[in-house]
């Protein structure tokens, strides 16, 4: 399912089998979770992608191809690969271990071909094992949705009350590892949205109400996974003095003003970009500790469109599973 241009359906095309190059690898894809990226390329917020390009960075497949040089997967292992793609390994942020930063980096889905395919080629330097009690279609979400969420999660340092902003794929797995690292979650969906709040709470969330509403408690941290920049000074306003508020999305509308009163106390707004290989490994090795259940909905990877319009319109519990091979 190939986007030929921005703005426009994804269109389904028969294409030559991908080959594989130096410290390369071939997955057969069996499932590629759907992503909010994924909607911000397509729909045309993010700039300058490869055109045409295919979608997809949350892919779980079995190697069935290997490049010269390629010593770390053999033919017939499961793997996984996320949104980074490859870096330069140079510059003075991959230098330092932040090569989430590297501004040659490149990605699956975007500058790179993706996972809304049958077959994908990925360097496998940036491909993770993963974990065996996860099936397929469940593994996927991890890939991005999993990792964004743990990244963030790390980044609002060690809140006791966390609050997540948009209870979608990202923030039901994060929701998971804070309530088993002994946090209270508090969960703010769209207003009246009584089933993303009812599934928050069946995630052990301690509240759940409406992005419009004020938390019972103050909090000490919040993630913003949904992508409206109004909901920024919304979650300053429901962290205590010191508390951190983490912008989680690749893309956000603008930030609306707000008064400095609700910055002040030593409160901070910080990002997260993409992710590192660390994440990665540090979260499937927490993986193996902490049970996470994800809510995956599959469809057909003829029906990447209707995928992409559910995720668009709050019609999910959890995340979008395309599975190539069904």
């Amino acid at each position: 399912m190939v986007l030929e241009r921005q703005r426009t359906p994804l269109v389904e095309r028969d294409l030559p089998e991908p080959k594989v190059g130096t410290g390369d690898v071939r997955l057969n894809v069996h499932a590629c979770a759907v992503c909010r990226t994924d909607l911000h390329v397509a729909d045309g917020e993010l700039s300058d992608p490869r055109l045409p390009v295919i979608l997809g960075h949350e892919i779980v497949g079995v190697v069935d191809q290997v490049g010269d040089g390629a010593e770390r997967f053999s033919i017939g292992d499961r793997v996984g690969v996320p949104w980074l793609g490859w870096t330069c390994g140079a510059c003075r942020f991959c230098r330092r271990g932040q090569e989430n930063l590297c501004p040659e980096a490149r990605f699956h889905g975007y500058t790179l071909d993706g996972g809304f395919a049958e077959y994908v080629v990925a360097d496998e330097r940036y491909c993770f094992p993963l974990p065996a009690q996860f099936a397929d279609a469940h593994a996927a979400p991890l890939l991005c949705a999993g990792l964004i969420g743990y990244r963030s999660l790390r980044a609002a340092g060690d809140p006791r009350r966390l609050g997540l902003y948009g209870f979608g794929a990202a923030a039901h797995i994060v929701a998971q590892v804070a309530r088993a690292e002994g946090r209270e979650v508090f969960a703010f969906t769209r207003p009246d949205d009584q089933a993303s709040q009812d599934f928050a709470r069946g995630l052990g969330a301690v509240w759940a109400g409406g992005s419009d509403a004020p938390p019972p408690d103050l909090l000490d941290a919040a993630i913003v996974f949904a992508p409206v920049g109004a909901l920024v000074p919304a979650a300053l306003r429901a962290v205590d003095r010191g508390g951190t508020v983490v912008c989680a999305g690749i893309h956000m509308s603008d930030v609306p003003s707000f008064p400095y009163a609700i910055l002040w106390g030593e409160r901070t707004v910080r990002s997260v970009a993409n992710l590192t290989r660390a994440d990665g490994e540090e979260f499937f090795a927490l993986l193996e500790r902490v049970p996470v259940h994800t809510d995956a909905t599959a469809y057909a990877l003829a029906d990447a469109n209707r995928a992409l319009e559910d995720l668009r319109g709050g019609r999910l519990q959890g995340a979008a599973v395309l599975t190539p091979r069904t």
